[in-house]
C-alpha cells in the first residue's frame, strides 16, 4: 500500500474509471516492450481498478489461455516482477481477454462489441492502435460501423501512434479520415516523449517559480539546444526508416513538440485546450524557411563505418534492406527562430542522429554571457550558464555555475547543481504508464492536437523537398560526433554544441 500511495502522489492521486483496454496490434514488438509492462505497472499500484479488462486483438486465431500465456512470457521478459508475485499475477491474468480477427473483417468488431457489453463494470473503453499507420482509417471507421465510437454507455477513445503521416497533406488526409468516425476530443495522438518526466516538469519548473520567469526571454537567454542522441544504429527498422529518416522520425514528431513546451507562454488554465492553445502560437510564430537558408539552418548526415567501444560498426548503407545509395539522412539538425516578443533573436537548435557516442536525450537553455568578464578562464564558453532538463539517462535537472576554486587565488571553476527525480525503493512512472493514465481520466494535455500536428508538418515540408531533391549525402564515423557541418550550425551561438558524449 505504501508503494501504491508514493506511486500516486507522483502521477496525481486521481484513480481512472474502470476500462476496457482494447489492444490492435496485441501481439506487436510495441505491445509486449512498452503497452503490457505499463499496463502492469499500473496494476501493481491499482491504478486500473478492479472491474478494467486488457483486451488483445490479433490476427491469429488465439484462445483465451494462448493469450494469457503470450502476456505471461512476455511480462517476463519486460518486467518480470508482475509474474514472479503468483498472487499479482493472478489478478492480472483476470483481466486479460482476447479478440481473434482480421482488422477488415466486421466480424471481428461484432466479438469485439460482444466482448465490452459482457463486462459487469463500466463500457468505458480506450482503443490502442499499436498497428501500422496504413491500418488508422479501417479500424476507426469499423470501430464507429459497430457502434464502438459511441459514448451512451461509457468513454469511447483511440489513441493513435507516431508518426502521424508521411507529409503535410497525408497528415491532412489521415486527420480528416479519422474525424469522420471519432470526434476530435476522442482522438488521442499519444507522444511518448511528451510523457516523459522531464519534459512534463518544464511547465511546472518555469510556472511555479518565479525565480526563472523573468530570465525565460530573448535578453537573458542565448539559444536553446535540444538533443536526442542514440548509440544504436536502425536495428530491425530500415524498413520503416529508408521512407522516414531522422527529420521525420525524431524533429517533426517528438522534438518539436518539446520545443513548443520549451517556449510557450503560460495557458490560462491546465485544461488540455488553453495549453495546447499556447503550443500553437509558437508553433504559428516560427519563421518559414526560406529555400536560400535551407542550407545554412539546416544539416543531415548518414552513419558510415565506425568503431565503438571496440566493436567494428557497420555503415548505413550496409544495413540489412537499405539500397546502397541511400541518401536518407541519420542524423539531423534544423535551427529554428521564433518570431515572437518574447524569443525574438533566440535561435532553437533541434539535432538527432544513430550511431552517436552516447544514448542521451536533453533540452539545454544556455544563458549568455556576463556583460563584462571581470575574471578570466582558460574556456570562455564556461561562463555560461546551463540549465539542462535531462530526458535519459538518469532523468533531473541541472544547472551549471560558475564557482570560484578553493584557495588563495582567483582560478574560476564550473559547478553543478543537480536535482535528480529518481526516488529510491519506487521507481519512476515510465512515459507509457503517464500517458495511459492521462487518457483514462481523459486529460489530453499531453497529447498533440490536430491542427498541431498539421502545422509541425507545414513548417518542416520546405525542407523535406529540398532534402529530397538532394543526390548525395555527407557522412560521419559511426560512434562519433564528427558530423561534417555541426559546428557551422552554432555559430552565431555562445558555447557551441553542448558535449553529451560523456553524461552520466
Amino acid at each position: 500500500m505504501a508503494n501504491q500511495d508514493k506511486f500516486a502522489s507522483l502521477i496525481g492521486s486521481e484513480r481512472p474509471e474502470p476500462s476496457n483496454i482494447v489492444i490492435f496490434g496485441a501481439n506487436g514488438d510495441l505491445t509486449k516492450r512498452k503497452l503490457l509492462p505499463a499496463l502492469a505497472h499500473m496494476h501493481r499500484w491499482n491504478l486500473l481498478g478492479p472491474h478494467s479488462r486488457i483486451i488483445g486483438v490479433v490476427r491469429q486465431k488465439w484462445s483465451h489461455a494462448h493469450w494469457v500465456n503470450y502476456v505471461h512470457d512476455e511480462l517476463l521478459n519486460y518486467f518480470p516482477e508482475a509474474v514472479l508475485n503468483p498472487p499479482s499475477w493472478q489478478r492480472i491474468a483476470e483481466k486479460l481477454d482476447v479478440v481473434s480477427g482480421d482488422l477488415s473483417d466486421m466480424e471481428t468488431y461484432r466479438k469485439l462489441a460482444a466482448q465490452l457489453h459482457a463486462n459487469e463494470g463500466k463500457k468505458n473503453a480506450l482503443f490502442y492502435l499499436a498497428i501500422p499507420p496504413a491500418w488508422y482509417e479501417t479500424v476507426a471507421r469499423n470501430l464507429h460501423e459497430a457502434g464502438l465510437a459511441d459514448q451512451n454507455e461509457g468513454f469511447r477513445r483511440i489513441v493513435v501512434e507516431k508518426p502521424f503521416g508521411m507529409d503535410l497533406a497525408s497528415a491532412r488526409d489521415l486527420n480528416t479520415r479519422i474525424q469522420t468516425y471519432f470526434d476530435e476530443s476522442q482522438i488521442y495522438r499519444i507522444d511518448h516523449y511528451l510523457g516523459k518526466e522531464a519534459v512534463q516538469n518544464l511547465m511546472v519548473f518555469r510556472f511555479a517559480n518565479s525565480v526563472l520567469e523573468p530570465l525565460w526571454n530573448h535578453k537573458h537567454i542565448d539559444h536553446v539546444q535540444i538533443t536526442v542522441s542514440e548509440s544504436l544504429g536502425i536495428g530491425y527498422r530500415a524498413g520503416y526508416y529508408e521512407t522516414s529518416g531522422a527529420l521525420r522520425d525524431m524533429i517533426q514528431s517528438h522534438l518539436m513538440q518539446v520545443m513548443a513546451m520549451v517556449a510557450m507562454e503560460p495557458p490560462v488554465s491546465l485544461d488540455a485546450d488553453d495549453v495546447r492553445d499556447e503550443k500553437m502560437k509558437v508553433l504559428r510564430s516560427i519563421r518559414p524557411f526560406a529555400s536560400e537558408d535551407i542550407d545554412s539552418l539546416t544539416l543531415r548526415a548518414q552513419y558510415g563505418a565506425g568503431e565503438m567501444d571496440g566493436e567494428q560498426l557497420k555503415s548505413y548503407r550496409e544495413e540489412d534492406s537499405v539500397a546502397e545509395d541511400s541518401c536518407t539522412e541519420t542524423f539531423a539538425a534544423v535551427k529554428f527562430y521564433i518570431d515572437n516578443w518574447r524569443w525574438s533573436g533566440v535561435p532553437f537548435v533541434l539535432r538527432t542522429g544513430k550511431r552517436l557516442p552516447s544514448r542521451v536525450s536533453e533540452i539545454c537553455i544556455r544563458f549568455k554571457q556576463p556583460p563584462q568578464h571581470l575574471f578570466r578562464m582558460d574556456d570562455s564558453s564556461a561562463l555560461n550558464n546551463d540549465l539542462v532538463f535531462r530526458l535519459q539517462p538518469n532523468e533531473g535537472m541541472q544547472l551549471s555555475m560558475t564557482a570560484k576554486r578553493p584557495g588563495l587565488g582567483t582560478e574560476l571553476r564550473r559547478v553543478n547543481l543537480d536535482a535528480s527525480y529518481g526516488l529510491v525503493g519506487s521507481g519512476m512512472p515510465e512515459a507509457y504508464e503517464t500517458l495511459l493514465h492521462d487518457v483514462m481520466l481523459g486529460e489530453a494535455g499531453l497529447f498533440s492536437r490536430a491542427d498541431e500536428v498539421e502545422e509541425c508538418w507545414k513548417i518542416v515540408e520546405p525542407v523535406l523537398k529540398a532534402w529530397a531533391a538532394k543526390t548525395e549525402i555527407a557522412t560521419y564515423p559511426g560512434g562519433s560526433f564528427d558530423v561534417p557541418g555541426m559546428d557551422a550550425l552554432l555559430d552565431d551561438c555562445e558555447g557551441g554544441w553542448r558535449d553529451v558524449s560523456n553524461v552520466e
